[in-house]
């Protein structure tokens, strides 16, 4: 099994998660994040000048998957989040070695 967490731009959720959903990959958690990579955040015009925002609002997006799914379900986040501008966000892949769903105790993949 895999874990794979993908930092997107938020307006950008419910394309992902509907071409998710189409593709049979439901189960997932959103948590609202801040960040910034090599745009290094934004300036903004005030009434007082300009001012650095660093940190921009980002979603992460955590999917754990049978490894068979893995190149599936990171093309499908990255075509449905693109938008060509800096700031589209990451997808990290990482190994799970376990996983068990605590209402009926099933665990491995079944756990999925």
């Amino acid at each position: 099994m895999k874990k794979i967490e993908a930092i997107i731009r938020q307006e950008r959720l419910e394309p992902v998660k509907a071409v998710l959903e189409k593709r049979g990959i439901v189960g997932m958690t959103v948590t609202e994040v801040s960040g910034r990579g090599r745009q290094k955040g934004v300036a903004l015009q005030w009434r007082a000048g300009e001012y650095r925002v660093d940190f921009l609002p980002k979603l992460r997006l955590e999917i754990v998957v049978k490894n068979e799914d893995v190149d599936k379900v990171v093309r499908i986040i990255a075509r449905s989040a693109w938008t060509g501008k800096v700031g589209d966000g990451k997808i990290f892949v990482s190994p799970v070695e376990k996983a068990m769903r605590i209402r009926t105790g099933e665990s491995g993949e079944k756990a999925l």
